[in-house]
C-alpha cells in the first residue's frame, strides 16, 4: 500500500484574495459528504458489515444496450444464428450471472435472489438491442448489482453469438434504471421511460 503525504508551507501561498466575487463559496456540511462505505477509516478496503440491518424487500431494475449492424440485428431476433438462438442463450446467461455476482465482485454479499428477469426490446431504426434485467430479493443489502451484472453477461453473450457476422458490436450504456427498498429508500433515474409488458 502506498501512501502519498502532501506538505504545504503557509508562507508560498497567498490566499488573501480569496473568495472573490467570481467565485462564490459554497458552505459543506461535513455529517452530509457521502463517503465511501467499502472502505474503513485508515482508507483499507473492507466488506460492509449489513447484520444490523433489517431484512427487507429490494428490487432493482438495470438496463444496456448493444449497437450493431441492421442485418445482425434482424438475424438475432430471427433466431438465425449459427449457434443458435441468441435470446434464449443471453438471458439464460443472465440469470446465471446475477446468481453469481458474489463471486465476480469482491466485496459483495451473497443474496438469496427471489427474481432474475432478463428481457430485451429490439431498436430497428438505429440498429441495437436494448436490454433490461429486474432482480428481486428479501436480504439486508441491495439487489443493484445482481441487475447490472445480469445485463453485462446478456450483451456479452449476445456479442459472442453473434461476433462471427458482426465484429464491430459495441456494447454500452449499462446503468441502474431503479431501485427500491433499504435505507436509501427509492432511486428512479429520470428520463427512463417504463417497458411495456409482454
Amino acid at each position: 500500500m502506498c501512501a502519498v503525504q502532501f506538505i504545504v508551507y503557509a508562507e508560498a501561498v497567498n490566499i488573501s484574495s480569496y473568495p472573490s466575487k467570481s467565485m462564490p463559496v459554497r458552505k459543506t456540511n461535513p455529517k452530509k459528504v457521502p463517503r465511501l462505505t467499502h472502505l474503513d477509516s485508515r482508507g483499507r478496503i473492507r466488506m460492509v458489515d449489513v447484520g444490523e440491518k433489517p431484512v427487507t424487500r429490494r428490487e432493482a431494475v438495470a438496463r444496456g444496450r448493444i449497437a450493431m449492424a441492421r442485418a445482425t440485428l434482424a438475424a438475432i431476433i430471427g433466431g438465425k444464428m449459427k449457434k443458435g438462438e441468441a435470446l434464449s442463450a443471453a438471458r439464460l446467461a443472465g440469470i446465471m450471472a446475477a446468481k453469481r455476482t458474489h463471486e465476480l465482485i469482491p466485496l459483495c454479499h451473497q443474496l438469496p435472489l427471489e427474481v432474475v428477469e432478463i428481457d430485451f426490446r429490439p431498436d430497428r431504426t438505429r440498429g441495437a438491442l436494448e436490454i433490461e434485467a429486474r432482480t428481486v430479493t428479501q436480504a439486508r443489502t441491495g439487489v443493484e448489482m445482481e441487475a447490472l451484472v445480469a445485463v453485462s453477461i446478456a450483451a456479452l453473450t449476445i456479442y459472442d453469438m453473434a461476433k462471427a457476422i458482426d465484429r464491430a458490436m459495441e456494447i454500452g450504456a449499462i446503468r441502474l434504471v431503479a431501485k427500491r427498498g433499504g435505507r436509501s429508500g427509492e432511486f428512479i433515474r429520470p428520463g427512463e421511460a417504463a417497458w411495456p409488458s409482454r
